[in-house]
């Protein structure tokens, strides 16, 4: 059953590879999909303010996959998952199907696959850089406004 997900006030990063740690010691334990130069890591949480108020965006790579993770930073502000199994969220760089996560030790989160297994990656120095591209592509930097550069501003006569 599914609990209310509590807001994380702080980076869930520690939290999240304290757990999934956990899980890949005893759960995954022997599977072979492990991929064995890959470990645990959360990377690049941020807040986002999304579609219904401000989640935690990162990525949380493990051995057996890559995924975009949202989490709550404040109450209520996961989308709801309807029955079909997923739903559609906006983010600033794309708009991307995500599922609905639940761990006892986390509550619940969402979760859109990014790579499952992970066998491609080399290393965790490209599986990270992997996932930081990613994370540029979907929450692109603010651009700056362009300065007005009209002929009134400039002569301070207004707009």
């Amino acid at each position: 059953m599914s609990q209310s997900p509590q807001p994380f006030v702080a980076t869930p990063a520690a939290q999240l590879e304290a757990l999934f740690r956990d899980i890949a010691a005893t759960r995954m334990q022997g599977i072979p999909i492990l991929n064995p130069a890959l470990q645990v890591e959360a990377i690049g949480f941020q807040q986002w303010d999304g579609p219904q108020g401000r989640l935690w965006a990162g990525v949380l790579l493990t051995p057996w996959f890559m995924n975009l993770l949202l989490l709550p930073a404040e109450t209520d502000s996961l989308p709801a998952v309807p029955p079909t199994g997923e739903t559609v969220i906006a983010l600033p760089g794309d708009a991307l199907p995500f599922m609905a996560g639940h761990e006892a030790a986390l509550g619940d989160y969402r979760l859109c696959s990014l790579f499952s297994p992970v066998m491609q990656f080399a290393d965790q120095d490209s599986a990270r850089a992997t996932a930081l591209e990613v994370l540029k592509l979907l929450f692109p930097a603010p651009q700056a406004a362009a300065p007005d550069l009209s002929r009134r501003r400039l002569f301070g006569l207004g707009r």
